[in-house]
């Protein structure tokens, strides 16, 4: 049988998050920043701001040489962190110092299967994770086909493994999916990769109705959202949570040091979950 990463302290904490906003009347809406972006103690400071602006849960991108599922922004930023000396150990030692400043709110790693199980089955990655404070991790290009080895491992480590729906995953897959996902169900708003879009597909609606109903955990909806008016739909169509990325990178300038420009635009995207 195998191991439900559901049934984790960190899942737990997410549970609680998500929980937290609900009773609020609203979304949780979940901001993204890349760990070493800029630089370190900008990338801190950053996550520090999102966190203060409202996050209700945060998401921390470990920098990768082949990001496959994200756009020019968020590829741009993970080369400037790797070029600016960010290592998977770096990057966790950040995460850490992230989850220590802010302990009320659960950080949850985003990476891909290379980097965070390579060809064994990540126990040594899952325990790092684990340390550093996480309380879940999205392993972008990891499949639950696939996924059985790491989902033991973080299983055993105290961390939920989130996985990702697409519009294109037939309705068994996205109930299957959902079964083994745990903290919460990322669903991916559009087809393609990462980045902000002026508007999302007009089928939005519709998917996070279809996702929610099958789904025992909360789902949060991603990919191209990018304004106030993007999380108000989302969270009027009963999503759960709203993440926002690249947008939050853009807001940051050409050399991803505004942190206050990120602190304004989290802080109007809270606003926009609902009635909190």
């Amino acid at each position: 049988m195998i191991a439900h990463t559901n049934d984790t302290a960190g899942a737990r904490r997410i549970a609680a998050a998500f929980a937290r906003a609900a009773a609020d009347g609203r979304a949780a809406l979940i901001p993204y920043v890349v760990a070493g972006y800029p630089e370190a103690a900008v990338s801190f400071d950053a996550a520090c701001a999102a966190i203060d602006n409202g996050a209700d849960l945060l998401e921390v991108g470990l920098p990768y040489s082949d990001p496959l599922a994200d756009g020019a922004t968020l590829q741009r930023a993970s080369q400037g962190a790797l070029a600016a000396g960010a290592t998977f150990e770096r990057s966790l030692a950040l995460v850490g110092r992230i989850a220590a400043a802010r302990p009320l709110v659960p950080v949850v790693a985003m990476g891909y299967a290379n980097q965070l199980i390579g060809g064994g089955d990540g126990r040594d990655r899952a325990i790092a994770l684990a340390r550093a404070g996480v309380a879940g991790v999205i392993v972008a290009d990891l499949t639950p086909d696939e996924g059985a080895p790491f989902e033991a491992v973080a299983a055993e480590a105290g961390i939920a493994v989130v996985y990702l729906v697409a519009p294109t995953s037939t309705p068994d897959r996205r109930a299957a999916v959902a079964a083994r996902s745990g903290g919460f169900l990322y669903c991916v708003s559009l087809v393609g990769v990462t980045g902000a879009r002026t508007d999302l597909p007009p089928t939005v609606a519709a998917l996070v109705r279809d996702v929610t109903a099958v789904s025992p955990v909360p789902v949060a909806v991603g990919f191209g959202v990018s304004s106030a008016a993007h999380v108000r739909a989302i969270a009027e169509a009963g999503a759960a949570g709203v993440i926002v990325a690249s947008a939050l990178v853009d807001a940051l300038g050409e050399e991803g040091r505004d942190v206050a420009a990120l602190g304004s635009l989290v802080a109007e995207l809270r606003a926009a979950t609902g009635a909190g």
